[in-house]
């Protein structure tokens, strides 16, 4: 599984490693430099600790025959892609819990090992730490709201409940606002009652960031859902913009007129000299094109070669499309039966298809 490290992971090192450094040299007695090196202990326990809570949800997707594209730490933790979504609410429950149960169990051996050693000793430190990092990681990520794993345990209860994954994801979802906001507003609360320590002064944006962070992933996952049920209304035939075919050549302006005809527009594709479709015009492209220029500019001039773009088959469903623009980005698609091209299929057309409220 390829583990990737993204550049938020620096500053998250450099601001614990300075914050927590100040409070471990008051806590030890130690030199500056051995402050710094118990700062950066603690980064080190931290990414520890998130890792291995990612590889006990990445573990138990394989387990159950869900592929593992990759695993991410970043700034607020880590998360790890899957090829799919799990197939059932049981797979789901399991996955979720995984990664929640590998840093309780961590956190409860490192707790032992902390109260087993002498206080104010460098190994009593250092156990705190793992103790801290894997307690935190457990309980905040058991609260049931997306994208949280407590959320995507909830979407699995409500989802064996109620029979529709989609309706589940967006009520764990807007469970997820509810926690972003209580996050904000314990930030508010530690800001107003405690004392500016290092480890205070550390919390507070890191809170703030937090609750930012789950606000956006839970709106992201309410809007998923909503896209995600409306996928088997995705029928390429219908959805496709028919062909307007024109010669190589042909004056822009002469082009566009010829497709005009219908709405929304045709999509214009150039022919060689045999009649076979070669080039598709870029609508941004000729857009740009001043209007007393397009009677003088061959269309080719606004073209690319159709080799160049994406193709989907006429009879592929919802998801298979969907899945064929997550792999291949553009704003058009040749729609494509055998060797004929059939239609052109514009990413604003789907777009509109799966958020007509949205703009």
């Amino acid at each position: 599984m390829p583990l990737h490290l993204d550049w938020s992971m620096l500053l998250l090192t450099l601001a614990v490693t300075v914050l927590y450094a100040e409070f471990a040299r008051r806590e030890l007695a130690l030199s500056p430099a051995g402050g710094y090196l118990i700062g950066f202990g603690f980064v080190v326990s931290l990414l520890g600790s998130v890792l291995l809570h990612e590889l006990g949800h990445a573990l138990t997707a394989r387990r159950f025959g869900i592929g593992v594209r990759g695993i991410t730490l970043e700034l607020l933790g880590g998360y790890t892609e899957m090829d799919r979504d799990a197939p059932t609410p049981r797979v789901d429950l399991l996955v979720s819990l995984a990664g929640p149960a590998v840093s309780a169990v961590l956190g409860a051996a490192a707790v032992s090992v902390t109260l087993a050693l002498p206080e104010g000793t460098l190994g009593h430190q250092l156990a705190f730490q793992l103790a801290v990092s894997n307690v935190v990681v457990a309980v905040f990520n058991v609260l049931p709201g997306l994208p949280l794993d407590g959320g995507r345990a909830l979407r699995a209860a409500v989802w064996a409940a109620t029979r529709d994954r989609h309706r589940a994801t967006e009520v764990a979802g807007w469970v997820g606002r509810v926690v972003a906001a209580g996050t904000a507003g314990a930030a508010v609360v530690l800001a107003l009652t405690r004392p500016p320590t290092p480890p205070v002064l550390l919390a507070i944006p890191l809170m703030v960031l937090v609750a930012f962070t789950l606000w956006r992933g839970a709106g992201q996952s309410i809007r998923l859902a909503r896209i995600t049920r409306r996928l088997p209304l995705i029928d390429l035939p219908r959805l496709a913009r028919p062909v307007c075919a024109v010669p190589a050549g042909t004056p822009l302006a002469e082009a566009q007129r010829r497709a005009a005809g219908s709405d929304p527009p045709a999509a214009l594709v150039v022919t060689d000299s045999t009649g076979c479709p070669r080039a598709l015009v870029n609508p941004a492209a000729a857009a740009a094109v001043a209007v007393n220029r397009r009677p003088w500019l061959p269309v080719d001039e606004v073209a690319r070669p159709l080799v160049e773009v994406p193709a989907v088959p006429v009879g592929l469903d919802g998801e298979q499309v969907m899945e064929t623009v997550r792999h291949h980005p553009g704003a058009q698609y040749v729609v494509t039966s055998g060797e004929d091209v059939v239609g052109i299929l514009y990413l604003a057309d789907l777009a509109q298809l799966l958020e007509p409220h949205r703009r």
